[in-house]
């Protein structure tokens, strides 16, 4: 597999308004600081989805993200457990199991 990088990163503060751009942010148990709670701390998607409200888009095709369901990763400092989202949503959620911070242009690592 080629390598898999992180191309875009996004908060959402708030319901329904648009998202918040980001080169880096600091993963907690919790999501990422400055988004609010979802169903999962992150959600995970390819560059080809349509629009979503995903927290990280990855330089991949959106088949080769839910290759990854059940997996655990790691992405810059962070480990997470991803796993798919249980409804017509595309990409995974994941769980955060090493807090840390992911920046743009970070390879993914299936583990």
């Amino acid at each position: 597999m080629d390598v898999i990088r992180v191309q875009a990163i996004h908060t959402y503060p708030t319901p329904g308004e648009p998202g918040v751009d980001h080169d880096a942010v600091r993963l907690t148990a919790a999501g990422l600081d400055g988004d609010r709670p979802k169903k999962a701390a992150v959600s995970l998607v390819g560059a080809d989805a349509p629009t979503t409200r995903a927290n990280l888009v990855l330089d991949v095709p959106t088949t080769a993200v839910e290759a990854l369901d059940g997996r655990v990763v790691r992405i810059g400092e962070v480990l997470l457990a991803v796993q798919g989202t249980g409804n017509s949503c595309p990409g995974l959620y994941a769980a955060v199991g090493e807090p840390g911070t992911v920046h743009v242009g970070d390879a993914l690592e299936a583990l």
